[in-house]
């Protein structure tokens, strides 16, 4: 079976941040079948969907990635909506409100796909992937595919097993319901305009929410109070108008970016003694100061 590859491939391009240099070797399975074949050949490779909460070192990977973003059919059948991993989340929003189906409406102002969604249990406006999801195919170095059923997937906020077992979403079967799509459609119109007036666009590179809310309490809050809005290091800034934000705004670097993360992270943990955790991931290895800055954000 022959599968999309490309070595020393220029990633730039494809993240949210617009960071990233060259990766020694980049997969782009097309389906179960061939991302499956990949892995067994290459065990050590990394797993990505479409890198829009990942930030990417502009110092390269030396290592293996497979990109998911290709594995992106889905099917829907009366109110059972079966999608890959690699399907974005406002394509299927979009899809489901036309056959007058809820329940994705919160995904329609997510740039992530369904297997990234599901690992790090999405949520928004009183929705989450996981409310009408059935079950989960993934792939486990171990045991090869597995499917789980919702209740044994360990949901949390932001959290899934998949994360604890370091599983690989695959694909996805969900029971959603019948509504007006009108309906729909006007939540949709709400979510995305909630989404403008406090989140930064995606024409402003950026990943999303940089850091978990913790316990009882809300990052954005804890960050904002400790006055680090408008803060920049680089081409690298904390969004203005929310302090759990960063943009990109001016060719920014991947250390700038871990650098302000890092002032963010200090900054929080001084004056409250709460040590934020990210909500980004990060792929990298090859600069030194970067990697003492993700061991410290991600205590690993």
């Amino acid at each position: 079976m022959a599968v999309d590859c490309e070595k020393n491939f220029d990633i730039k391009n494809l993240t949210s941040f617009k960071t990233g240099g060259k990766i020694s070797e980049v997969f782009f399975p097309e389906s179960v079948d061939e991302f499956v074949q990949i892995l067994n050949e290459n065990k050590d490779a990394k797993v990505f969907g479409n890198l829009s909460d990942t930030l990417v070192s502009d110092f390269g990977y030396s290592g293996k990635v497979i990109l998911t973003f290709k594995m992106n059919n889905y099917k829907i059948e009366g109110t059972k909506v079966i999608a890959d991993c690699g399907v974005k989340g406002p394509k299927l929003s979009q899809a489901v409100c036309e056959q007058g189906l809820s329940g994705f409406e919160f995904m329609i102002g997510f740039p992530g796909s369904v297997g990234g969604e599901i690992c790090m249990n999405a949520s928004a406006h009183s929705q989450a992937v996981s409310d009408k999801l059935v079950s989960v195919l993934c792939f486990s170095c171990q045991c090869g595919i597995v499917k789980y059923s919702k209740s044994e997937m360990g949901f949390a906020y932001r959290t899934s097993r998949c994360q604890r077992e370091d599983l690989i979403v695959l694909q996805a079967e969900f029971e959603l319901e019948k509504k007006n799509s009108e309906d729909i459609k006007s939540t949709m119109e709400k979510n995305l305009e909630f989404r403008k007036s406090f989140q930064p666009l995606l024409v402003l590179p950026n990943c999303g929410s940089i850091f978990k809310n913790p316990e009882n309490d809300s990052a954005g809050r804890l960050l904002d109070s400790v006055g680090v809005k408008g803060l920049s290091i680089g081409g690298a800034k904390i969004w203005e108008n929310h302090a759990n934000f960063i943009v990109n705004h001016n060719n920014g670097t991947s250390s700038d970016i871990l650098s302000l993360m890092y002032e963010m992270y200090t900054k929080v943990k001084e004056m409250y003694n709460i040590e934020l955790e990210p909500e980004i991931k990060f792929l990298g290895g090859n600069n030194e100061r970067e990697n003492e800055l993700w061991q410290i954000l991600s205590k690993k």
